[in-house]
């Protein structure tokens, strides 16, 4: 079979150094599908052209000769590295295929519905830097006028912290007490994220509790972002402070809890560092600079005040997300 190819490689080449035609090209075209489909390497086909160079022009200076042994050499370490870069690209390739299906397998997994209770309006936004979200928001709500909201942050990022999120909502499916107060809460979850996850690994959260009966949110936090309050009577923001460790540092942490009440056009704030701590080139982008994105829309219905805050900061970074960005605001109507 050996000799056979390479009688048509020298009859073909002897062709073309004759007429040079496009017909000849086409015909050495033909023949390198042939070359692929029995799997003959760079080096081969270069050896076999020097081969066939010999008998068709043996005068050619030595120099020359050697240049192809020089050529083979090289295309040997050629073909082994071009063949490690496709295996890598295909193997890329799978990592992709499954990391968007472990992306839509988490966002049916995570989904939450969003409560709808008198007088409060809510807008939410919560996008990944990478394929897979750290971050998680969850809703639960009965027809009583309780409504809980949990804003929690992985460590982490990619997968670890998509599968850590999945234990967090275990929790919270389980608990499925809308009347529960933030204490509880954490309590509980912090109990299912110590048993179930790596040390390595620590959940933030803010729980929230609001009861639409008296306008009253009862909070509480596992060493989360804390959440900011909007007085539209005052136009002053606050933070709403809560002590509490990490979620998954020891299963004896208790955490504090604390209720506000809120006015009419009143705006509570929650979110996770990726908010926060949006920073470009020069630097961190001020809380202050996210306070006026937030008053400069306090008249708009709560989504358009999230929507406003992100695609802001999301210019101000060149369009680039340095940690997953999540943002929910209650407004009082």
């Amino acid at each position: 079979m050996v000799q056979k190819i390479e009688s048509q490689y020298k009859e073909i080449l002897s062709q073309y150094m004759k007429r040079q035609s496009e017909q000849n090209l086409y015909v050495g075209q033909n023949f390198s599908r042939q070359l692929i489909s029995e799997n003959t390497s760079p080096e081969e086909v270069i050896s076999m052209h020097k081969a066939a160079m010999q008998e068709l022009y043996g005068d050619m200076p030595e120099d020359v000769w050697h240049s192809f042994d020089f050529l083979i050499e090289m295309m040997i370490n050629y073909g082994l590295a071009l063949q490690e870069r496709q295996s890598l690209l295909k193997r890329q390739e799978e990592l992709k295929v499954e990391m968007d299906l472990a992306a839509h397998v988490q966002e049916t997994l995570l989904k939450t519905k969003l409560p709808v209770l008198e007088g409060l309006d809510i807008g939410l936004l919560s996008v990944p830097a990478r394929k897979m979200n750290g971050d998680y928001i969850y809703f639960i709500s009965d027809q009583a006028g309780y409504a809980g909201i949990a804003v929690a942050d992985v460590i982490g990022k990619g997968l670890p912290a998509a599968l850590c999120m999945s234990m967090v909502k275990f929790g919270m499916d389980s608990l499925n007490d809308s009347t529960a107060l933030p204490k509880q809460v954490l309590e509980t979850i912090n109990r299912v994220v110590e048993k179930s996850i790596d040390d390595s690994m620590f959940v933030s959260m803010f729980y929230g509790r609001y009861n639409a009966v008296d306008a009253t949110l009862t909070y509480g936090s596992a060493g989360h972002e804390p959440a900011i309050l909007y007085r539209a009577g005052t136009r002053q923001f606050f933070e709403l402070p809560a002590k509490g460790l990490l979620l998954g540092v020891s299963p004896l942490a208790t955490y504090d809890e604390h209720t506000i009440t809120l006015e009419k056009d009143d705006l509570v704030v929650m979110m996770t560092d990726g908010v926060t701590e949006c920073r470009t080139d020069e630097g961190f982008i001020e809380r202050d600079v996210i306070f006026d994105l937030i008053e400069s829309k306090k008249d708009e219905p709560a989504q358009v005040i999230v929507q406003h805050v992100y695609d802001e900061l999301e210019r101000m970074q060149n369009a680039e997300l340095r940690d997953d960005f999540t943002l929910v605001i209650y407004k009082k109507i």
